[in-house]
């Protein structure tokens, strides 16, 4: 049932072969009519930071056919901060200081008419690790409240079983967001200090989980700034090629989020500096025509809308990382991590038109599984 898993020491074969990169190997990469695995790594290298704007044209040329002029936004919305994690990375890990709080249903469905109001079709639901407040029955009634007002409901959370990610399925969730972190399996051990998520395996295999039970989509992504981004790329390349392959019915997003400032303080042990971000950004984008790419609020406004049809088509927007706080619009200093666009949806849209970009809010795909559904 699960998919091919990446090795983290084949990744540092390839990672060999990105550092023994020449200009023209970064050439045929971006002129291959279907790059894979080497392309990618040569796309990576340090030869191939010196091409980054001729990378960036077959990016934008590239995103342009797949995907036209169009942006598609969602928006994250925490339903609970409760987590028994141990995440050294995290805002929300158990012994962090802040306040914990989840939604009851009338919050929820507060929140969820506010964002409903401001144009939203496509909404994350996000929790903690799992406990007795937001354990799965808490995540299963919040999906099947908001999959009745949304046409798009995904969900970032614990690892599942099949059957917990079936019975998601059936009161209307889309897809997941599961981020691996790290491939590294001797640094994630250091990292989760505690709590369920020290379970490397479990996470890995969570997304071809997730796709058996018949979800249509999986967000996956590292968490940059952890490990060698390079190695922990090439891994994520791994595992994305092996997930397409064998669900090849179903979607694969991936994300690029960097570690931000927040409660606890963890500072990146490896920087990634907008420059190699972007030049990944147009590696993945180069090599995988059309997977949808992702970038969040965790980014400087400038750098999103130089990246807006650069390779990324997805991006969240005007987004909160505590819990709730659209309906009550609260502010606190609890959140994961610290929100680095705070543009209101009209100001970015507004920018993305001037780019002639066409903001989209609905998930068209969601409409048409809807459509099967009924026939």
């Amino acid at each position: 049932m699960v998919s091919a898993i990446p090795s983290w020491s084949d990744s540092a074969q390839y990672a060999k072969l990105s550092k023994r990169t020449s200009p023209g190997d970064v050439t045929t990469a971006m002129s291959s009519s279907e790059p894979g695995l080497h392309e990618f790594a040569a796309l990576i290298s340090p030869a191939a930071s010196n091409s980054i704007e001729a990378m960036a044209q077959r990016a934008q040329q590239i995103t342009g056919h797949h995907f036209g002029k169009t942006i598609s936004l969602y928006v994250p919305l925490y339903i609970s901060n409760h987590c028994p994690g141990g995440c050294s990375y995290c805002g929300f890990a158990s012994d962090r200081e802040l306040p914990r709080r989840k939604l009851g249903e009338q919050e929820l469905d507060a929140e969820l008419a506010t964002l409903k109001n401001a144009g939203f079709e496509d909404v994350l639901l996000l929790t903690g690790e799992r406990t007795e407040e937001a354990d799965f029955d808490y995540l299963h009634a919040a999906v099947s409240r908001a999959a009745k007002v949304f046409h798009s409901i995904t969900v970032e959370s614990f690892s599942m079983t099949v059957d917990e990610y079936r019975n998601l399925a059936d009161v209307g969730c889309t897809g997941i967001t599961l981020y691996q972190e790290t491939y590294d399996p001797e640094l994630y051990r250091e990292l989760h200090r505690w709590g369920p998520k020290q379970d490397f395996s479990s996470r890995l295999e969570a997304p071809a989980r997730a796709l058996a039970a018949g979800l249509r989509t999986v967000g996956m992504g590292v968490l940059l700034g952890l490990a060698d981004p390079v190695r922990d790329s090439i891994s994520l390349f791994q595992h994305v090629e092996g997930l397409r392959r064998q669900y090849w019915q179903a979607g694969v997003t991936i994300s690029f989020p960097r570690i931000c400032s927040q409660l606890g303080g963890y500072a990146p042990a490896q920087e990634v500096d907008d420059r190699s971000l972007a030049q990944l950004i147009f590696a993945f984008r180069i090599c995988l025509k059309d997977v949808p790419l992702v970038l969040s609020t965790r980014e400087r406004p400038g750098f999103r809308d130089g990246m807006a049809g650069l390779g990324i088509t997805r991006m969240s927007v005007a987004s909160r990382t505590t819990v709730g706080g659209y309906h009550t619009k609260r502010k606190e200093d609890s959140g994961q991590f610290k929100i680095n666009d705070e543009r209101d949806v009209e100001a970015f849209c507004e920018t993305l038109r001037k780019k002639g970009l066409e903001p989209v809010f609905k998930n068209w795909d969601a409409v048409f599984h809807d459509a099967e559904v009924l026939t």
